[in-house]
Parts: C-alpha cells; sequence; structure tokens
C-alpha cells in the first residue's frame, strides 16, 4: 500500500517526544534520517504495548495485537505506521520473526502476570526489549556478526531497570514480573505483592537482585562499544547512560520501588549525558574487545540473535545484514 511517509515519521517523532524523554534526549546525537527511523521504531512498539495496556478488557487487547500481526504478515491492509515499520525492517534484512517475538511479549501481559524464576524473566525481557535493540541495529547500521547478542544484552538490561521501577505501578495492573522464587527466598510471594500485603524490606531485596541482574547484562553491553558506527555511537551511549541511571537511583533508596516511581531529574540526566560524553572519548581511546558470555544467554539460546555458545557468530538477518549492539558505557 502507499502511504505517506513524511507524515508517519512527523506523527513518529511527535510519540517519541512526548511518551520517551530519555530517547529523546538521545536522538539529538542522531543524524536526522536515523532519527526518523528510530522514531518509527519506537511509536511501533509503543502501538503494540498501547492496544494492550490500554484495552477495557483483555480480550479486546488480544484483538488488536491479532490485527497488528495480519498487517505485519500482509493478510490485512496495514495502517501508514506499520507499513512503513515493515519496509523499514525489510530494508534493514531484520526478519518479522524479531517483531512476532516482541509482540509475543506483550501479548502475554493482556492478562495477569506471574513469572516464576529468572529463566521466564529474562526471555520476557528478550521479548519486549531485547528485541528493540535488534531493531535499533538496523537503525544505526551496525552489521559486524559478533555484535548482535550485546545488543540484546542492553535491551535486557533496560527492561530488568523497568521491571525494578515499576513494581507498584505493575502491581495495580495484576502484572509481577519479580520473579516468584526470588519473592519467596525472600519471604514475600506475588500474592502478596498483589494484595497489597508483601514486606517492603523483602520487595526492596529482590528489586535490588534484580538491578544486581541488570548490572552484569549493562556490563556485557559495554563490551559491545566496538561495533556502533562511529557517526551514531554516541546517541547509544547517552540513552542507556542515562537509562541505566535510573537504576542507579533507585539503589541509592535502598531498592524501595514501593516508595513511589523513580524518577530521574532533568539535572542529573545531563550530569549523565556529560559522563557518556567523557564514557564515549574513554571507549573511543580504549576500546574493549571482550568476547560474548554465552552464559548470559542460557535461557534464551534458541531466540533469534542470541549466543547459543557456539563458535558461530548468531545472525538475525538474511543476505549477511546482521544487527548489532545498543549498549551502556561509563
Amino acid at each position: 500500500m502507499s502511504y505517506d511517509r513524511v507524515r508517519v515519521v512527523a506523527e513518529s517523532r511527535a510519540t517519541l517526544a512526548r511518551h520517551a524523554r530519555t530517547f529523546d534526549l538521545a536522538g539529538w546525537f542522531l543524524p536526522a534520517e536515523r532519527l526518523d527511523e528510530a522514531a518509527v521504531v519506537y511509536a511501533f512498539c509503543r502501538l503494540v504495548d498501547d492496544v494492550v495496556d490500554l484495552a477495557q478488557a483483555p480480550g479486546e487487547g488480544l484483538a488488536a495485537v491479532e490485527a497488528i500481526e495480519a498487517e505485519l504478515a500482509g493478510t490485512a491492509e496495514a495502517r501508514p505506521l506499520v507499513a512503513c515499520y515493515r519496509d523499514l525492517l525489510a530494508g534493514w534484512g531484520v526478519p518479522l520473526q524479531v517483531a512476532h517475538e516482541l509482540i509475543a511479549g506483550v501479548r502475554a501481559d493482556a492478562g495477569p502476570v506471574a513469572l516464576p524464576d529468572d529463566a521466564a524473566l529474562l526471555r520476557y525481557c528478550y521479548q519486549v526489549a531485547g528485541t528493540v535493540g535488534l531493531m535499533m541495529c538496523g537503525v544505526i547500521g551496525a552489521r559486524d556478526p559478533l555484535a548482535s547478542p550485546f545488543a540484546l544484552d542492553l535491551g535486557i538490561a533496560m527492561q530488568l531497570t523497568n521491571i525494578a521501577r515499576d513494581v507498584a505501578e505493575d502491581a495495580a495492573r495484576g502484572r509481577v514480573y519479580l520473579p516468584a522464587h526470588r519473592l519467596d527466598f525472600a519471604g514475600a510471594s506475588p500474592e502478596a505483592l498483589l494484595a497489597g500485603t508483601a514486606g517492603r524490606e523483602a520487595v526492596a531485596g529482590v528489586v535490588l537482585d534484580v538491578l544486581a541482574l541488570a548490572e552484569r547484562y549493562y556490563a556485557s553491553a559495554d563490551a559491545g562499544m566496538r561495533f556502533i558506527p562511529w557517526r551514531t555511537r554516541l546517541a547509544i551511549v547517552v540513552a542507556s547512560r542515562v537509562y541505566r541511571a535510573i537504576g542507579l537511583r533507585l539503589r541509592r533508596r535502598g531498592g524501595d520501588a514501593l516508595a513511589g516511581r523513580t524518577i530521574v531529574p532533568a539535572l542529573e540526566k545531563a550530569l549523565w549525558t556529560g559522563v557518556a560524553l567523557l564514557g564515549f572519548v574513554r571507549g573511543a581511546l580504549r576500546p574493549r574487545s571482550e568476547a560474548h558470555d554465552p552464559k548470559l544467554h542460557r535461557f534464551i539460546a534458541d531466540l533469534p540473535g542470541a549466543d547459543a555458545g557456539t563458535r558461530r557468530p548468531s545472525r538475525v538477518t538474511r543476505g549477511g545484514r546482521v544487527l548489532a549492539l545498543v549498549r551502556e558505557v561509563f
């Protein structure tokens, strides 16, 4: 179908500015065309998320998600945003399976959510955020076949940060992403968290555990700095550093996510942007060359782009076009 790409991009940019201040800030460091594409990716992901979160009933949300899947598959006429997004993926050589994995993760949010263990947690993080890292690699033009696992790691790290920050909001929606086995060990439970009777210290301890897990993935993503092209690298550095600041601020509060949503003030964002700039220079002078640790992907090794622990690099594109890193750096 034909669509007005200029209008889609303008509407996507407005969505990015309205809902994603951290990434909008990072966009200042992207070339205009790359920012346009990043905005379309964000707007598509936001659309998928909103049709579930804003649905009046779970069935309504599932029907809306199925409609988007049909548009992606070409069995239904695609709205302009979906058509533009689909064209971008095709141009980058990114398989539609990545988008369908994202949708599968969001679909799971349509009903009550409870994750039993770390394996379920990390698979969920892969679906709703690791996939976004892979999509963003199309935006930034990273192609090294060794890079995609690092891209996944930053997405996973950011989602773990989200989960730690949004414990109270998610519980109000009937969703508990903190692993049940960790809550049980701390003396709490998903049921108690939903009922509002979970001990704050117990929950805070689990939140700190999740943030510590996130740090492992941030550190791995840091090692992938070398795979991002110079023109787009700084934008990713800024986005990841400013986003990670949410977790750092929550840690300073002792992990007490039930005390209210953790927000990074504008001045502190500016500070972390400066730190990111310094880190960018440091990374340029001393690039890291560590291989990816396959143990980080032991629960997702069967999914596109993950490190399966073999010598053969994980490819997630066709025709040699390979997704790479979106990363975090000090």
